[in-house]
């Protein structure tokens, strides 16, 4: 049974939706891309400017771990522009919840010099840094009290690393790779990365992470087995906008498909490195379509939400919206190939049964994933677990059951501050 934040937290009647949503909504930049862009640019030398970058809890984060390593990061109107210097601590990192800041924030302070520490909030204790961590001592990093590979730990910098070829099992996490293959470019020898586990989740996030390097001039080869050649060279990142987040957008989208409404993101770019295509199967599987063209990306909802069997195993962030649309759907759904969701801002699968569970419904944990059988939900509080996705999840329920009392819905400030601003906008455009 997971564990439920003993504070106290403002309960969020989740509105409902009284007919079909017909909305344009404006989403802020992705936060895996924004992150990877502070990290490259930190790691160059020469300004760089990130456009419309996503401000929120996991990237403050991100800006504040990187300033305390000596990068300069100022506002100028909504950009970030990023000057930056020689890594050196001592210093402190607070990591919150966020994975990109606990992982990608280790694998380059190794190039600073001196003592780097790294906590974060409670629960982030309890996620999986241990192949990262044994990974980085074996490509030559010095640690301190790594805890059995996970927070707290300390990196103690010689302001650079030997690099080389190294094994990691992110069997747990693909950030354990992006991480590496983002400072592995100014190691001494660049990085060798060969993935010994049983097989990577999120395996798009390494391929963004791929992409971003070539991008920024880094030469990244894909090997088989799989494996990645970094070589050593300096990122130039320049002035880049910042797509928005397709993670974020689902929501937002599942909202169309519940109400056989349609909703529109406008900024889409015509080239995206996030998992479009991915998606776009598992929007057809529920019964609806999603679009691009000059509007944005659009998804409109089908007469009826049906059922599938989905493998999950590259999107797993996804697995909480479709969870929420399952359980709304006419027949039942399995999810599989998450069995690493245990290991995120909650163990998710847990969560995710009980609070459907709780509201009436019918889901069940499997080895790997969930079972979803459709049944009348009735309403309730919706406990978040300081988790975003799940936030989002209650607010996606309480658009079809009357009485869903979202629990904390403010933890979506992590990676969507306005995330009920925009519901509401949303469904203020919604048909009578």
């Amino acid at each position: 049974m997971v564990s439920i934040s003993t504070e106290a937290a403002a309960l969020w009647p989740a509105p409902q939706a009284l007919g079909p949503v017909n909305a344009i909504v404006r989403l802020p930049g992705s936060k895996s891309l924004t992150n990877r862009l502070l990290v490259l640019a930190a790691l160059s030398d020469e300004t760089s400017r990130i456009r419309r970058p996503l401000r929120a809890r996991d990237t403050e984060l991100m800006v504040a771990a990187l300033r305390g390593l000596g990068t300069e990061i100022i506002d100028q109107g909504d950009d970030w522009v990023i000057t930056p210097g020689p890594l050196n601590g001592p210093a402190q990192v607070d990591c919150g919840l966020a994975g990109n800041v606990m992982r990608f924030v280790p694998a380059i302070s190794v190039l600073a010099t001196g003592r780097i520490d790294f906590d974060g909030d409670p629960r982030a204790r309890a996620r999986p840094l241990a192949p990262l961590i044994q990974t980085l001592g074996t490509l030559g990093a010095e640690l301190v009290d790594p805890n059995s590979g996970r927070l707290p730990f300390s990196v103690l910098g010689r302001g650079k690393l030997p690099g080389g070829p190294a094994g990691i099992d992110a069997s747990e996490s693909s950030q354990f790779i992006s991480a590496l293959l983002l400072a592995g470019c100014r190691y001494d020898h660049g990085l060798l990365l060969r993935s010994v586990g049983p097989g990577v989740p999120s395996l798009p996030h390494v391929d963004m992470t791929v992409a971003m390097l070539r991008q920024s001039g880094v030469a990244v080869e894909r090997l088989s087995g799989p494996a990645w050649h970094v070589p050593a060279g300096t990122p130039r990142v320049g002035s880049v906008s910042v797509e928005p987040d397709l993670s974020n957008a689902l929501p937002f989208f599942a909202a169309a498909m519940i109400t056989g409404g349609r909703c529109v993101v406008p900024n889409w770019p015509t080239q995206s490195v996030q998992p479009l295509d991915i998606v776009a199967s598992i929007v057809a599987s529920f019964g609806g379509s999603l679009s691009t063209g000059t509007e944005g990306l659009a998804v409109q909802g089908g007469a009826q939400l049906t059922g599938s069997d989905l493998d999950m195993h590259e999107v797993g962030e996804l697995v909480p919206t479709v969870t929420a649309l399952a359980s709304l759907a006419a027949t039942p759904t399995v999810i599989r190939g998450v069995a690493h969701l245990r290991g995120h801002e909650t163990d998710r699968l847990a969560a995710l049964a009980e609070e459907f569970t709780a509201l009436g419904g019918d889901v069940t944990q499997t080895e790997d994933g969930l079972r979803i059988n459709p049944r009348r939900l009735g309403p309730g509080v919706f406990h978040t677990y300081d988790d975003h996705r799940l936030a989002t999840t209650g607010a996606i329920v309480g658009l079809a059951v009357p009485g869903v009392l979202v629990e904390n819905v403010a933890t979506t400030g992590k990676t969507l501050p306005e995330f009920t601003s925009l519901w509401q906008h949303m469904l203020g455009n919604a048909a009578a």
